[in-house]
């Protein structure tokens, strides 16, 4: 009978045979020692066998060229900026070893948003091609807030609402994890045994660190020089408004993150291409601190080893790679600082306006689009764009993005129903039965605010603002009854929320960007279908005509903007707790004229 010793493994203890033991050891990285221990079965044992042979064979397929690497992969789909390490380094580990990889985010807003997406779906490919994918949530980091990019320091965030941003955020990547994983299904990547993916707080660790520690551990073995020598920091104390202990410290604490994870055989870290310095900061500190662990040293000669029997030599260090930073054809960055961000919380950019939003997607930014915010195979994205090619007009590509992203985030029906609203709503032969019935079926009443374009989309407006949770970007909506009688249409426009000012809807009615839908042929009272006319001019005269049965109006800015507006009673628009531009400054106005009059 084969005797047992513990073998450590990815911060597990596993009771196995000697045999098994050494081929267990080729699975992870070096790991350090745990105290926790689990006896395995045989069919445990002989899974992680077979899945480590189908591993090896791979590799040795892609050697031959018959198969692509890893690197390769994302390569061609554009998802690699620049790289920790060389590129020869990181294509030979992807291809020998099963690494974990590792992408987080701060909670700084309570939601995801569409610019978010791109190191997340690296980490999808990494998983659904075997290797570990690790999603870590900073909940500790945010505490800090990352100076990257910044002349000014965040504004500090309460306990209680960091606390509920950690809380929305975390079930939000839970899901996200598992709709990676449904959607891959439906692309042909069916789930293995051997796929593995995690989500972490890094306050878990954090909570059990004590300050003697991370300065012994990690403080000693960084150095002042090159941190200062950063252009973040140097550009906040040249033109910026100096910088605080804790934001200095921000890629150490970061770097802390990586090398609880590194024991665990998280050898690479993906981020956006302005984490570079983070990144590499966080790969030299790691370094340096594995350098100086014992253990750490000891389970690295056994994996080297290990690896030699096998013929292959292959470089241990921290290594990453950035994505690149999702743009538009104009430069212009998705995100909360940048101010367009699209927020993947049906709350606060609803399903069918994240569908519109990509549906506006320039020609040129399509096939970038497709190629990392999908799982569609690259051969499949090229039959779509020269389909594309044929008709733009059509934009084919557009709606397959829409439709795709729709499905990768909030599932195949919802996907089906924002595409089928969208193919009503803008129908060529659609009526005003059909608008009116549309209003009808609305039971939920629509919060509105702030004045926000419906689809900022930040190539057509650079100084769009970010959308918030209070702002609901339904395209049915309720205005009241004294923000639409008697106003001119650009204060109307503002109200409704296409426009950011009066003074900017009534630049757009000047441009003859501004619509407004009714039937086709005023005089013909049978006649029921719908057409869009250009606003000539706000005068409250001319908006009167186009006001329907007293309660509807539908307004349209550029080709796909749209409102269909309820007007509805002050009094019940106040009762249903509802707001928007102007309305405030109404009911001021209210209590201002009962006070003067005494009422």
């Amino acid at each position: 009978m084969k005797t047992t010793t513990p073998l450590r493994t990815a911060g597990r203890s596993l009771y196995i045979c000697q045999t098994c033991r050494r081929h267990l050891r080729e699975r992870n990285a070096p790991s350090l020692p745990s105290s926790r221990q689990r006896w395995i079965t045989q069919a445990h044992v002989r899974r992680i066998q077979e899945a480590e042979e189908e591993w090896r064979a791979k590799a040795r397929e892609i050697e031959k060229g018959n198969m692509k690497s890893m690197l390769t992969i994302l390569e061609e789909r554009g998802y690699v900026n620049q790289i920790v390490g060389t590129r020869e380094d990181l294509d030979k580990l992807l291809t020998h070893r099963r690494v974990g990889v590792y992408a987080g985010i701060d909670p700084t807003a309570s939601s995801l948003h569409v610019g978010h997406m791109v190191p997340f779906m690296v980490l999808g490919w990494f998983y659904i091609h075997g290797y570990k994918a690790n999603f870590i949530l900073g909940g500790f980091t945010a505490s800090i807030g990352d100076p990257t990019g910044r002349l000014k320091g965040r504004e500090t965030m309460s306990p209680s609402q960091r606390k509920a941003n950690m809380t929305e955020m975390h079930i939000q990547l839970k899901r996200l994890g598992a709709s990676i994983e449904a959607y891959a299904a439906r692309r042909g990547y069916m789930r293995e045994w051997a796929w593995r993916r995690s989500l972490e707080n890094n306050v878990t660790w954090w909570s059990k660190v004590t300050a003697r520690e991370f300065l012994s551990i990690l403080g000693r073995n960084i150095r002042i020089g090159p941190m200062l020598g950063r252009d973040t920091v140097k550009n906040r104390l040249e033109r910026g408004d100096g910088m605080s202990f804790a934001e200095f410290s921000y890629p150490l604490v970061q770097a802390w993150d990586w090398w609880h994870l590194f024991q665990s055989g998280c050898q690479l870290q993906v981020g956006g291409a302005d984490q570079f310095g983070n990144i590499l900061a966080g790969a030299e500190a790691v370094k340096q601190i594995a350098r100086e662990s014992h253990e750490y040293q000891v389970a690295l000669r056994q994996t080297q080893l290990l690896d030699s029997k096998h013929g292959i030599e292959l470089n241990s260090d921290p290594m990453g790679f950035t994505v690149p930073l999702l743009t538009t054809a104009s430069g212009e960055k998705f995100g909360k600082s940048a101010g367009n961000a699209v927020w993947l919380n049906p709350e606060m950019t609803s399903v069918f306006d994240l569908y519109q939003f990509f549906l506006r997607s320039s020609d040129s930014d399509v096939e970038k689009y497709l190629k990392m915010l999908t799982f569609l195979p690259l051969s499949e994205i090229s039959d779509i764009m020269k389909d594309h090619e044929k008709d733009q007009s059509k934009r084919a590509a557009q709606h397959k993005l829409a439709k795709e992203f729709v499905e990768l985030i909030y599932g195949v029906d919802a996907a089906e129903k924002a595409e089928s609203e969208h193919r009503h709503l803008f129908r060529k032969n659609i009526s005003l039965s059909d608008m009116k019935a549309s209003l009808a079926e609305t039971k939920t009443p629509e919060t509105h605010s702030s004045g926000i374009p419906l689809f900022a989309h930040p190539s057509l407006n650079k100084h769009a603002q970010p959308l918030r949770r209070e702002d609901n970007m339904s395209t049915h909506i309720k205005l009241p009854w004294s923000l639409v009688f008697h106003k001119p249409m650009s204060n109307i426009l503002w109200s409704a929320g296409m426009v950011t000012s009066k003074t900017e809807g009534q630049r757009l009615i000047n441009a003859g960007g501004a619509y407004v839908g009714g039937a086709s042929d005023a005089k013909a009272e049978m006649d029921d279908s719908l057409s869009f006319t250009p606003v000539k001019t706000s005068d409250w005269k001319e908006v009167q005509k186009w006001i329907i049965d007293d309660n509807l109006l539908i307004l349209r800015t550029g080709k796909w903007r749209i409102k269909i507006v309820n007007i509805v009673p002050d009094e019940e628009y106040a009762k249903l707790g509802l707001t928007c531009p102007g309305w405030e400054a109404l009911l001021q106005s209210k209590e201002t004229l009962d006070l003067t009059t005494g009422n």
